[in-house]
């Protein structure tokens, strides 16, 4: 199963059930993943913390007036099918109120600050 698929449908289920965190295994790109949507005000906090000797990964979800602020994921590249775009093919997602995710040289960035920093890179997903 690919885990970054796993930690966002866990953040989809649970934004959509009214949880206030979630967790799931920690790994350091789900960490930066995690980073980057906190910094873009989809999840509030981030915090690695150890069960049963296994680190995880607790993020705190983001509600505006009781709605979630992630209601869908679409995850863009797979292990089967990488897909790449070049800084021009950036674009807004669902007209600025979406967010895209990219693996870069700089790092994991969202779809603006790729554009900011003019790299291109592996698209991950997109969520809203």
């Amino acid at each position: 199963m690919d885990s970054i698929s796993n930690m966002l449908i866990i953040m989809k289920n649970g934004s959509l059930a009214s949880k206030e965190s979630v967790t799931f295994p920690y790994s350091k790109m789900k960490e930066a993943i995690a980073e980057t949507l906190k910094k873009e005000g989809y999840v509030s906090s981030v915090a690695k913390k150890v069960k049963k000797d296994q680190p995880i990964l607790e993020v705190g979800l983001v509600y505006v007036d009781k709605n979630p602020k992630i209601t869908e994921v679409e995850r863009i590249s797979k292990q089967s099918k990488r897909i790449y775009f070049r800084v021009k093919d950036i674009h807004s997602v669902r007209n600025g109120s979406g967010l895209l995710v990219l693996s870069t040289p700089k790092g994991i960035l969202s779809g603006k600050d790729a554009r900011k920093e003019q790299v291109g890179g592996e698209a991950l997903f997109r969520l809203w």
